[in-house]
């Protein structure tokens, strides 16, 4: 048997698995002598380097460590918020930061000590942390022909992965005291696969959220802004993370933003001040002008209602009342309250009757004419009584003699009404302050001296003169009329001083006074509409 010829077989065999074993694996070695790609080849071919799997170190202990990711913020571009929709728009730069010590090249070559830099390419071949927008509602990554990723693995395995995205983000907007609101608006970044036992997200130390030098919004002020870490506690009903229950990392930053008002001063409080003074315009015209001041009215109510709707146009449908529509509400009621006041005055304007006025102040000619019908029943009572009395008096004065003949007498019949006599009183007192009389009138000139009465119903006796007879009669009609006013006292009212106005001169004596009314209500309703708004 031939042992050398078995030997060098099994010799040349020996090699051959070498040789296979070197090409499934290729070495490291003279790493300085190979371009990057070359080395990045062999660093993770699948020998050495899974994809799949997240880098491992241990303690000293040897307990598993989790995977620390170090992010970083760049905005550069920032959307108005979309009230109808809740949703912002930015665009920025997400920098992640990891260690993954299978791609330490540093002694493998030891010449290299710039970092190696890659796109898209590079990043596919490497293990990458799953990072999501937590509240996305679209998201891209730019880029052109190429997608915007840069990748850099330096040579101590730190790898360094930048990414130019574009997202649509959902922002919970609180409207009440819109438009003098300021918002809160965060990008929530959580882990998707790996919970906190196998990854951690940080904030970089050093400014870890920068904005643009050029950054501005229309609508909106960046007051300012910061970062936040936390543990998302996730469970079977919380489907974000993939159906895996457990602890998960989780980074935002939150933007506060405050509104810039001034395109709603010019637009809609200016404008909806000027058409609440125009109403008050109706004021100076006059109670009878019904046509213009119904145009006026009806003009203006409409061209509020449209620039209200307009602005509530944009706003999404809440179930609270925003600060915006309290003072539309407010300044509606300031038109509806001119019209309302025109077709009040335009009523009492139409009335045929004069108003009896105790007092020449607001207080009586807002009683007097609100109701006009409870003094007209009251001033027919008095006249009532005072025929009664009249009556009264012609049978105590003939049947308490005791004649049993009756005398008639044809007289010219006087028709003697209320106004005359209050006229005449009238007359009498105004006479009597014209001649600085300082005494205070009687209380038998106060009551009304119906002596005359007697004379037109009554005979004097034999061999008594009339005079006599009225100067007896005198005391026991003003007893009846005492008698007769007491037992009608809940409806007998005295017009002694009383003033007499028309319903014209009511009706502008109202307008006169609405011009002053409202401007002053509405500058109270401005001082505290304005006072909560910036104080509140």
């Amino acid at each position: 048997m031939n042992w050398s010829l078995i030997i060098s077989i099994l010799i040349s065999c020996l090699q051959g698995g070498e040789s296979a074993f070197d090409e499934e694996c290729p070495t490291l070695a003279d790493g300085d002598n190979m371009s990057q790609t070359q080395l990045l080849d062999r660093l993770t071919h699948g020998c050495r380097y899974d994809r799949l799997e997240r880098p491992i170190t241990y303690t000293e202990t040897g307990t598993r460590l989790p995977v620390d990711v170090y992010m970083r913020a760049y905005i550069y571009f920032m959307q108005n918020l979309e009230a109808h929709d809740l949703q912002f728009k930015i665009y920025a730069l997400l920098q992640m930061r990891y260690l993954d010590p299978r791609l330490n090249f540093r002694n493998v070559s030891p010449k290299r000590r710039q970092p190696i830099l890659g796109e898209q390419q590079l990043r596919d071949s490497l293990w990458m942390p799953h990072i999501f927008l937590a509240n996305e509602r679209d998201s891209s990554i730019l880029g052109t022909t190429e997608k915007d990723i840069l990748t850099s693995i330096s040579p101590d395995g730190t790898v360094i992965v930048s990414n130019r995205i574009k997202a649509t983000l959902y922002c919970w907007l609180n409207l009440k005291k819109f438009p003098f609101d300021e918002q809160d608006c965060s990008t929530v970044l959580e882990s998707w696969m790996y919970n906190t036992s196998e990854l951690v997200l940080h904030w970089e130390q050093k400014r870890p959220i920068t904005y643009d030098p050029a950054l501005h919004l229309t609508e909106f002020l960046l007051q300012r802004s910061w970062s936040n870490e936390t543990v998302i506690n996730a469970d079977l009903s919380d489907l974000r993370h993939g159906a895996f229950a457990g602890n998960y990392s989780s980074l935002s930053f939150t933007v506060h933003l405050t509104r810039v008002v001034g395109f709603y001063l010019m637009d809609y409080f200016f404008p909806s001040m000027l058409i609440v003074a125009i109403s008050w315009v109706s004021f100076w015209l006059q109670a009878d002008q019904a046509p213009p001041r119904i145009t006026l009215g009806t003009s203006t109510m409409l061209t509020f209602i449209t620039l209200a709707s307009a602005q509530g146009k944009t706003l999404p449908k809440v179930s609270y009342i925003k600060v915006s529509e309290v003072w539309f509400l407010g300044c509606t009621i300031f038109i509806f309250g001119s019209m309302v006041e025109f077709a009040f005055v335009n009523t009492i304007w139409r009335r045929k009757q004069n108003v009896p006025l105790k007092k020449l102040n607001s207080k009586h000619i807002l009683k007097s004419t609100l109701s006009p019908h409870l003094l007209r029943r009251r001033s027919h009572a008095r006249s009532r009584s005072f025929s009664g009395m009249a009556r009264q008096l012609d049978t105590s004065s003939l049947g308490g003699a005791g004649f049993n003949n009756y005398l008639t007498v044809n007289l010219p019949i006087t028709t003697i009404t209320e106004g005359q006599v209050m006229g005449q009183r009238r007359e009498g007192f105004t006479s009597q302050k014209r001649k600085g009389s300082g005494q205070a009138m009687s209380a038998s000139s106060q009551k009304m001296d119906i002596s005359f009465v007697e004379s037109a119903f009554t005979v004097p006796p034999s061999g008594q003169p009339a005079a006599a007879l009225t100067e007896t009669a005198t005391p026991q009609m003003y007893n009846n009329n005492r008698s007769e006013g007491c037992g009608n006292g809940a409806e007998e009212m005295d017009f002694t001083g009383w003033t007499t106005l028309t319903p014209q001169e009511i009706a502008m004596w109202i307008d006169s006074r609405a011009r002053l009314v409202f401007p002053v209500a509405f500058l109270v309703f401005n001082l505290f509409f304005w006072t909560f708004v910036y104080c509140i």
